[in-house]
């Protein structure tokens, strides 16, 4: 039987209307102590950061990056991907400051 020809022959871009998910590996989330307060500060921190006429950011959680702090939670993003970069978070104090070193921007 032959292959149905697909409706489109070249693949498509697509853009959506919310920002770029920010990954957090679960085996770091389940380890360290504060993973759940880390993982609720995440998320509300994402919500309250989003752009007018977008949806806020997804927290996407994926399994191990491989760096194993053993009190830290592992979190990245597309660009700090890109960069070869993870932050380490240790509780959610530090929440704000890491995802502005995702963004790419210099904290101090």
């Amino acid at each position: 039987m032959p292959a149905k020809p697909s409706k489109s022959a070249n693949p498509m871009l697509v853009r959506p209307r919310r920002a770029a998910p920010v990954l957090v590996c679960r085996k770091c989330l389940k380890r360290s102590d504060e993973g759940r307060d880390v993982r609720r500060a995440l998320k509300s921190e994402l919500k309250a950061s989003r752009r007018d006429g977008t949806k806020p950011a997804k927290l996407v959680v994926t399994g191990c990056f491989g760096l194993c702090p053993k009190t830290s939670v592992v979190i990245a993003s597309g660009a700090s991907l890109a960069r070869q970069e993870y932050v380490l978070v240790a509780d959610r104090d530090q929440v704000p400051q890491a995802l502005a070193l995702l963004d790419g921007e210099s904290v101090e």
